[in-house]
């Protein structure tokens, strides 16, 4: 199949004069992607925010969070409703069941790590930059509560990590060192996977450096994949999945458009009537409420988050979650067809075997290679992106977020992007193995039977439940499945990506909400 190749046309750079192997070498970075920093935070000068009775002021908690924002619940905080873009925190609302200990006897043998990298700046083509070059080009006179833009300049740097995103993945490591440091065996050395973007290795190397320490080159060895179009990368599945990157997937930015043109009507209105010399238009009002969660990992601060009321707030959240949603979930042609190769690898790794006709975007030259692809590891470190990540749940075919969530309206719902892929999101599968079956009800530690071995999915520290999702798997309270049961289940994921099709057919582009189910409707 087309999808299979590992290589493409395009100039692979020497090395640095060194017998590392490509794929292990991380000093020099090869394909770092764009690098450039931003100006250095001022926020005990720049902080406008009032420190109130809720504001913690905690050296290790640099971000201001605490604003007034109108018509905002009390406890409630905007920072949660940023999607993607919300700095890290634990999924506390969980995804429907509660959290159960292991039972006495039972023993987690492996964990798979599937790690999203910590908060950065902006991408390159990221609105918020084309909105500030043009601010910075127009002659402005602002009043009231954009008075600020008179002597405002964009600021930011571009895709790699701030501060605090760093913090985010050292965090992370320590964490993981706390729950799974027993399953590390002292005798060998882990390779641990990532992209080759400055701010996925950078992202690999933090989080390590939590789990191990400083010296944790002695523990662990980073496996950098080639992240650029025409390359096959799991951790990337997107940059050789041509229609992945067109018009024909963009369905969720149509949504996210249709409704930002709705619910910041009125923002846009009000910005307008403070601004003499602009013409603000629903795209740069959104373009102004993306920049609050960019300037405040970066800053610290922004005075652009108070600018929005609260139910604009919870508009912007679900603008995210339908673009998530439409281009790289469900409702997206692509949706399984760029997640399908880390699912391959995932199920590879559950019955300890290498990987030699994959669909999707497996990298083949290192997947059938045990030196790059162990199979017996009982710690596995993948670095990865949020579309990405969603992609991949979508390709293991999650259905809890199989939803039809409208562009005109906001509806409840499962798929909030700010619970599933938060900057330095990690999704972490237990296997478990027991010396008889768990009751379903867990009314007991064990019934009688065999030796049973499961899965347990947890997302942002709370458990996925798999019976959500698969029914195979049973109405578990605890969200568990039998391993046997999932790799039943996951036996028809690649023929319902048909990822050669999705991602090289020539298809025609439908309406945001036609695709229901992550691939084409061909």
């Amino acid at each position: 199949m087309a999808l299979m190749g590992c290589a493409s046309a395009a100039t692979i750079p020497a090395s640095a004069t060194t017998e590392t192997p490509q794929y292990f070498q991380t000093t020099p970075e090869l394909w770092p992607g764009p690098t450039a920093t931003g100006t250095a935070p001022f926020l005990a000068q720049t902080n406008l925010a009032p420190f109130g009775e809720s504001r913690t002021v905690n050296p290790n908690d640099p971000l201001e969070t605490q604003m007034p924002i109108q018509g905002k619940p009390e406890k409630q905080n905007i920072f949660r409703l940023m999607g993607q873009l919300s700095h890290y925190q634990p999924a506390v609302e969980g995804f429907g069941v509660e959290e159960y200990p292991l039972p006495a006897g039972a023993n987690i043998t492996q964990v798979n790590v599937l790690h999203r990298h910590g908060s950065r700046y902006p991408t390159s083509s990221n609105i918020v930059a084309k909105l500030g070059s043009a601010l910075g080009k127009a002659h402005i006179n602002a009043t009231g509560a954009l008075s600020f833009l008179n002597s405002w300049k964009y600021s930011l740097g571009a895709e790699i990590l701030v501060p605090v995103g760093r913090q985010e993945m050292f965090d992370s490591g320590v964490l993981h060192y706390y729950q799974y440091a027993h399953l590390y065996d002292t005798n060998t050395k882990i390779i641990a996977r990532t992209p080759t973007q400055d701010r996925m290795t950078k992202s690999a190397e933090y989080f390590l450096a939590g789990f191990f320490g400083q010296e944790w080159t002695n523990n662990a060895t980073i496996e950098v994949i080639i992240e650029n179009s025409g390359f096959n990368n799991s951790l990337a599945g997107g940059k050789n999945c041509k229609n992945s990157n067109g018009d024909v997937s963009a369905l969720g930015d149509d949504a996210t458009a249709q409704w930002y043109n709705i619910y910041l009507a009125n923002a846009t209105a009000r910005f307008n009537s403070m601004t003499s010399g602009y013409n603000w238009t629903a795209d740069d009002t959104y373009a102004a409420q993306t920049l609050c969660p960019y300037e405040t990992v970066a800053l610290g601060f922004s005075k652009w988050c108070d600018l929005f009321t609260y139910e604009e707030w919870q508009g912007f959240e679900y603008s995210l979650d339908l673009n998530f949603n439409g281009d790289d979930g469900f409702a997206s042609p692509t949706g399984r067809a760029v997640g399908i190769a880390y699912v391959e690898e995932f199920l590879a790794r559950l019955q300890h075997h290498v990987l030699s006709t994959p669909e999707g975007t497996a990298n083949i030259t290192l997947d059938n290679n045990t030196a790059t692809f162990p199979i017996n590891q009982t710690l596995n470190f993948d670095f990865s992106h949020d579309t990405n990540i969603f992609s991949i749940l979508t390709a293991f075919g999650f259905t809890q977020f199989q939803e039809d969530l409208p562009a005109t309206h906001m509806v409840n719902r499962n798929t909030i992007i700010s619970h599933i892929t938060p900057f330095g999101a990690r999704l972490d599968v237990e296997v478990i193995k027991t010396p008889q079956p768990v009751p379903a009800n867990r009314s007991s530690d064990y019934v009688a039977g065999p030796p049973t071995t499961y899965l347990h999915f947890i997302l942002n520290q709370r458990t996925l439940p798999l019976g959500a999702s698969f029914p195979e798997c049973g109405d578990r309270v605890d969200g568990w499945c039998d391993i046997d049961t999932f790799l039943a289940v996951q036996e028809k994921s690649a023929a319902l990506a048909n990822a050669d099709y999705a991602c090289n057919g020539d298809y025609p582009k439908v309406p945001y909400g036609t695709i229901k189910d992550g691939a084409p409707l061909t």
